[in-house]
Formats: structure tokens, C-alpha cells, sequence
């Protein structure tokens, strides 16, 4: 058999494919296209609106996103005005057949937000683009410090129905020494104000891979999790990335230990009544019937099919051809200095795509192979080529190198990853980048 490391020459742990192309990849766009032109041919019955506030209580130590901590306190409320004009603009632009079939909120922090702020976000999907929470599938992001009542109120009275929330680890010695204030008091009052809320879905996202950690203490996390039955749960594996705090200490993660946790975890999820959806993404499966019915509401959203708009700095934008957002950085800095010029803009600013990745065809059939393959029902090749008038097989002949190597099964009807393949996902993801994107990401000046 064919290891992965024979056809990628590397790490099962490259990187999460869960965007492609990656934002490294963007670049300024000359000229800046009109979003009426952009959109303007684009199927809209059924868009992500997807709201980016880029704020947090504390930046942790293995944390890459668009984030910066504790702002200046005028800086939130310039942020949720400014969100107001983008949405306007942007709504505009769209036109009137614009549905939105499902929407998240998500950071940095959303609930770092005051109440009365995070009211007025969630009153800009309510007023601009129709989002009524009884029928359109909402999720918002949280943490342990800023699950507050008022807030969580909030959430419930504008029909969200899906909070998430970053616990990473329940044991306090990993959490500190992963750069992140925590304590495990914050972690259970969090959990028992969320669920006395009554959301349908609770999600809990847990990192392996901490420094310190061991499969036991990792297990032991797991089971502290189950205490509290979510109906989902996201389990990532650890990365370093540069820039962040684990990076400048030197800690890097074993590839040993993140695979033997992930198998760890996997088995007792399995065995706890949990199906698994990708590499990271668990659902209760007594909850899955419940969870489908309401995301079928309507016309269902298909990441590989439809749209996203994406408001707010730092959010990203997709349509067939075009990626968009504003500029990308990690460190403190950088970060600051796009804030500010994202609250500088003016209405003619909020109105254009400036920054971005162009997709063609083929790159296009490529992303729908990725974001496809890396979950568990695998690409169907019917509907790739009721897309695209071709065979996946034919177009991306490195799927044939996997079902070699048995990462992958292949059929008339699907290709799906075998259990090693699932579990090296983040290896098989990148290895299926083409050329140019690679050598754009390579070429990217983190800041």
C-alpha cells in the first residue's frame, strides 16, 4: 500500500482545508469589480450571510484568525456602524432575489460585543436581508468569559438556534500553557447558562495536540464535554502557526500524539452515540433528525453550490468565479491597521471587491472536489457532473492515486475517503491545491 507521505512527501498535519482557495492566496484586485456586476449573474435563492466581528477578550496562544484583543472601548460601536453601511450597500448591490438560507455570526468573539451592540448585528440580518430565526438556520460563536445572560437572551429572542462555543481544553494546566486564560469554573457557569437557554444545538469545539497533553488528559476532556450531551462537537488538531504565541515560545505538536488522540477520540465519540460528519465535525445522533428538518427549511444551503456574503472586516465573500474580503493579517498590528481602514470606508468603498482570488473552471471543479471529498459522504460524481459535464476521475486524476494507496473508495456514484484517509484529511486537502495557488499562498507576506 501507498502511504500518504509517499504521495504528499509529508506531515499527515499540513493544514485545514476548510476555505479554497486560502486566503493567502488573495490579492489586490485591479481594477476593483463593481458587487452589482460581481453578483449579477449569480444563482442567490439560497446564500451563507455570514457576519465577521473581530474582537476578543484575549488573543490565545495557537490563535491565526482575524482577531484583535480588548479594543478601544469606542471601537466596537465604530465597528457595528460601520457593519450597518457595508450591509446596506451590500444589500443593495445584491438586488431583490437575494434569500439567505442560512447564517453564522463568528470572530474573533461575537458575544465580546455588548448586548445592545450584538443586538444591533443581529438586527442587520433581520432588517436588511430578512433572516426571521424561526426559519433560517443560525449559528453565533462564543467563549467561556462572554457567554453572558444578556447576551445569550439576545441570541434567543432573534431565534438563534446554534451556539458555539471554545472550550479547547477542560483541564487547566493544558489551557495555560497553550497561552489562553481559562479557568474550568468559567467553562461549567458558561455551559449551564447556554443550556438553560435552550438553544437546539450546543457545540463544543476541544483542541488536541496542547503542549502538555497526553490521550488520558485528552480522554478526560472528551468526557467532560459529554457531560453536557452537545449535540455537535468540532475536535481540531493543534497547529503553530507563525506569528501567534505558541510559535514565538517553540512549541510545536508530536504528529504522533495529535493521530493517537484523534483515534482516541473518534472511537469514543463512535461509541457514545456521535456520527461522524469529517475529520473534525461530530453530531449526536439523536439529534441529527431534529438538526436536518430545520435545515431544510426552504432551499437548503450547498457549500459547493452557492454563495456566501460575507459582512464585516475580515469576512469572506464567495461566489463561482470571484473570492473576496479585505486584506488579511495575524499579527497585532496588522490587524489593527485593517480595522482602521475598514472603518474609514466610505459607501463607494463598501460597494467594490478590491481583494480577492479569480477562480476559472478549473479551479472551480477543484474546489468542489475538495470541499466534497473532505467529508464523510465523500464527492458525488453524479452531481459533479451534472455541474460541470465531466468526470471528477478524468479532471483530478489524483484521486485515482488515493483509492491506490486505499485512502479512498471509488464507485460509479461517489469517491469517499477510507477511515485512514478521513483521519489524514488535512494532509489530503493541501496535497490537492493546484500549482498556482500553492505558489500564491508561498509568495504571501504575513504580517
Amino acid at each position: 500500500m501507498i502511504s500518504l507521505k509517499q504521495l504528499t512527501g509529508g506531515t499527515p498535519y499540513a493544514a485545514y482545508a476548510y476555505s479554497y482557495p486560502h486566503k493567502t492566496a488573495y490579492r489586490p484586485l485591479a481594477p476593483p469589480r463593481p458587487l452589482r456586476r460581481v453578483w449579477a449573474d449569480e444563482p442567490k435563492d439560497a446564500l451563507y450571510l455570514y457576519l465577521h466581528v473581530p474582537f476578543c477578550e484575549m488573543r490565545c496562544g495557537f490563535c491565526n484568525l482575524f482577531t484583535t484583543a480588548n479594543p478601544r472601548a469606542d471601537v466596537a460601536q465604530r465597528y457595528v456602524a460601520a457593519l450597518w453601511r457595508q450591509a446596506r450597500v451590500v444589500r443593495d448591490a445584491l438586488g431583490p432575489a437575494a434569500r439567505i438560507a442560512r447564517m453564522a455570526i463568528g470572530g474573533g468573539t461575537p458575544t465580546y460585543l455588548a448586548a445592545a451592540q450584538l443586538e444591533q448585528v443581529l438586527q442587520i440580518a433581520r432588517e436588511l436581508f430578512g433572516v426571521n430565526g424561526a426559519r433560517v438556520p443560525t449559528s453565533v460563536e462564543t467563549s467561556p468569559r462572554t457567554a453572558d445572560a444578556d447576551k445569550l437572551a439576545v441570541l434567543r429572542d432573534h431565534g438563534v438556534d446554534r451556539v458555539s462555543i471554545g472550550v479547547q481544553s477542560f483541564v487547566e494546566a493544558e489551557v495555560e500553557a497553550s497561552g489562553r486564560a481559562q479557568k474550568s469554573a468559567w467553562v461549567e457557569a458558561a455551559l449551564q447558562r447556554i443550556r438553560s437557554f435552550r438553544f437546539p444545538t450546543l457545540n463544543l469545539d476541544l483542541i488536541y495536540g496542547l503542549p502538555g497533553q497526553t490521550v488520558a488528559s485528552w480522554l478526560a476532556s472528551l468526557r467532560a464535554a459529554l457531560r453536557w450531551r452537545p449535540e455537535e462537537l468540532y475536535l481540531y488538531p493543534l497547529y503553530v502557526r507563525p506569528l501567534t504565541g505558541l510559535e514565538r515560545w517553540g512549541r510545536q505538536p508530536e504528529d504522533a500524539l495529535r493521530l493517537a488522540c484523534y483515534r482516541a477520540g473518534r472511537d469514543l465519540l463512535l461509541a457514545e452515540g456521535y456520527e461522524q460528519v469529517s475529520m473534525r465535525m461530530f453530531r449526536r445522533a439523536d439529534a441529527t433528525a431534529a438538526t436536518r428538518a430545520r435545515s431544510d427549511v426552504g432551499t437548503e444551503y450547498c457549500c459547493q453550490v452557492d454563495g456566501m456574503v460575507g459582512l464585516g472586516c475580515g469576512a469572506r465573500s464567495y461566489t463561482r468565479a470571484l473570492h473576496y474580503s479585505t486584506d488579511y493579517a495575524v499579527g497585532a498590528a496588522g490587524v489593527r491597521a485593517i480595522i482602521g481602514d475598514y472603518l474609514a470606508k466610505d459607501d463607494a468603498a463598501f460597494a467594490v471587491a478590491d481583494y480577492g482570488c479569480e477562480l476559472d473552471e478549473v479551479e472551480q471543479r477543484r474546489r468542489w472536489a475538495i470541499k466534497s471529498l473532505l467529508r464523510v459522504e465523500g464527492l458525488d460524481r453524479h452531481a459533479y457532473r451534472e455541474r460541470f459535464g465531466s468526470d471528477a476521475m478524468e479532471d483530478l486524476p489524483q484521486l485515482g492515486a488515493l483509492a491506490d494507496a486505499e485512502l479512498a473508495d471509488v464507485s460509479d456514484g461517489s469517491v469517499r475517503l477510507t477511515c485512514e484517509g478521513l483521519e489524514r484529511s488535512d494532509g489530503i486537502g493541501p496535497w490537492l491545491y493546484s500549482n498556482r495557488v500553492l505558489e500564491t499562498m508561498s509568495s504571501f507576506e504575513l504580517r
